[in-house]
């Protein structure tokens, strides 16, 4: 179990059932294998290229930047990922040599663990990297941390995104309304200010946003701090992960809903990854 204080202090004192505690608090369940759930749900073991590096879709590559994160969930999908054998270290040169053989990779995107847990002069040594590369037009960083650990979107940080050579998205992973506070907002802030594009993408996780007015508090409070809605996935079958598994009916019926409750562009997409699928599958 790992949870920042600053996350920690959103929880609600003596609530057994408060959503931002259940999605960090280990359970025994967790230790009972049940059909259908996996070590890798989401293929990431097929679709590995070379050390720290995936390419699952067309024009996109994902570096495993590292193994870290600041906050153990409970539903992560790579909670049985190798890490210790396969992240991207400080020898960026395998990695670097395949973006540059594919030309068609015209985005990169960190992820991890988590990405911010890199000193921000390992980003910038990385990036520097990777701007050597023409073929390439975006940096997309997929992160917790603005949410669970926002001072860590410091100064220097925003300095580094504002200073790349390209568009940057950020793409935050929030569950639920009550994990945005003032400290969220002000990190959120100071990343737009940078020039980020900020989206988030949420899980639909039973028993803490499975219902439609979580979802739309969810959706319009991550609108108000300046964070576009982007995904809500259907819960990716890791082993362990079973207690918040939740029907594809019951996701339709509250996609409907948020369509019926809330404006456009605030709707997320609703999918569920596939291995070996060539995009995030819509559910319909």
């Amino acid at each position: 179990m790992l949870v920042p204080r600053a996350y920690a202090s959103r929880m609600q004192r003596g609530n057994r059932h408060d959503p931002l505690l259940l999605q960090v608090l280990p359970d025994s369940s967790e230790q009972v294998p049940v059909p259908g759930f996996v070590n890798d749900p989401v293929g990431d073991s097929q679709s590995r290229q070379t050390r720290g590096l995936l390419h699952k879709y067309h024009g996109r590559a994902l570096l495993i930047s590292t193994g870290a994160c600041a906050v153990h969930c409970r539903y992560c999908f790579r909670q049985h990922y190798p890490y210790a054998n396969d992240h991207l270290g400080r020898n960026l040169e395998p990695a670097l040599a395949y973006i540059e053989r594919q030309s068609d990779i015209a985005e990169v995107i960190l992820s991890g663990g988590d990405p911010l847990m890199l000193d921000t002069a390992r980003l910038a040594e990385l990036g520097g990297r990777l701007s050597a590369v023409e073929h390439i037009r975006r940096l997309r960083i997929h992160t917790r941390l603005p949410v669970v650990l926002p001072d860590r979107v410091d100064q220097d940080f925003c300095a580094w995104i504002n200073a790349l050579p390209w568009p940057v998205v950020v793409v935050i992973h929030a569950n639920h309304g009550a994990e945005f506070d003032s400290q969220v907002d002000g990190a959120i802030s100071r990343m737009r200010a940078a020039g980020a594009h900020v989206f988030n993408q949420a899980v639909l996780l039973k028993d803490i946003n499975d219902n439609e007015d979580s979802l739309v508090e969810l959706m319009e409070r991550s609108f108000a701090a300046g964070v576009v809605p982007y995904y809500l996935h259907l819960l990716d079958r890791v082993e362990g992960a079973a207690r918040f598994d939740t029907s594809t009916e019951l996701a339709l019926q509250l996609h409907e809903r948020l369509r019926l409750r809330l404006p456009g562009y605030l709707v997320p997409r609703l999918v569920r990854e596939q291995a070996g699928a060539p995009y995030k599958l819509p559910v319909l």
